[in-house]
């Protein structure tokens, strides 16, 4: 029972599908974080399904470009996009570590969140419509849960910039051991699916993510002293990015060698 309450949790927390509501003990909270990649899994299958309701019916690439980047947002509710605004003026503060977390916490929207945003979302939409190959664009799916399994483990192996906050929360009261094992094997699991659909692809988008993981560590340590759980959607992004980015530059430079 607390296994499903957990995913309950996770998708309540990370999504907006509908889900049961209950009461939170602490018990319920130890695997959330490992239930967080579902979320990715539920995006991948619907970007997925659009493609194939577009290629079916010929829906004009205007719309299929813009529906299908919104369809994490619709998912989400964009949760990670407010992580990813707020991230973002923390940065461009260039104030101490302790006046940034201030700014995290701000409600406020600052100036570099819509600039930085703004800059994300022209990228992102350009690299998302030049993903045409449908191998390809199956691994630009499994990207969704790599990049939440690949956030979750940093919510339970990065040290946390501040004891508070919801990941916070669902991290100090993981249980780490299992969670992480289970998030490193679905992070393998996904790489390895991305490699049997097309080994270079695969094996690029692997590595393009893991870098996003690494600099991602260093960015906040060196920037906050730490993660949040602001800095976790703002990583999100990031990762979703570079893998679109990628997978573009190999569908128009070298798709004959995939």
């Amino acid at each position: 029972m607390g296994i499903i309450k957990s995913i309950i949790i996770a998708l309540s927390t990370y999504s907006k599908i509908p889900m049961p509501q209950f009461k939170w003990e602490e018990k319920d909270m130890r695997y959330i974080l490992a239930f967080f990649p579902l979320v990715g899994f539920v995006i991948g299958i619907l970007e997925y399904g659009w493609k194939f309701i577009c290629l079916q019916y010929g829906i004009g690439e205007i719309c299929y470009v813009l529906i299908g980047v919104a369809i994490p947002l619709i998912i989400t509710g964009g949760i990670h996009v407010d992580g990813y605004m707020d991230t973002m003026d923390a940065f461009h503060s260039y104030q101490p570590k302790e006046r940034k977390l201030e700014i995290l916490k701000d409600s406020h929207i600052g100036a570099f969140s819509v600039i930085m945003l703004g800059a994300y979302g022209l990228v992102y939409i350009a690299a998302f419509s030049q993903v045409q190959d449908i191998r390809l664009f199956k691994i630009l799916c499994v990207g969704f849960i790599l990049s939440r399994a690949l956030s979750g483990l940093a919510g339970v192996t990065f040290k946390g910039a501040k004891k508070e906050g919801i990941l916070f929360t669902f991290s100090s009261n993981a249980s780490k051991v299992i969670v992480r094992t289970m998030l490193v094997i679905e992070a393998i699991l996904c790489g390895a699916y991305m490699i049997y659909i097309s080994w270079v692809a695969g094996a690029i988008l692997v590595g393009v993510a893991i870098c996003s993981f690494v600099y991602y560590y260093f960015k906040c340590k060196k920037e906050l002293g730490g993660i949040t759980g602001d800095t976790e959607g703002y990583f999100l992004l990031i990762c979703q990015l570079v893998m679109a980015v990628a997978l573009a530059g190999l569908n128009v430079f070298a798709l004959n060698i995939i």
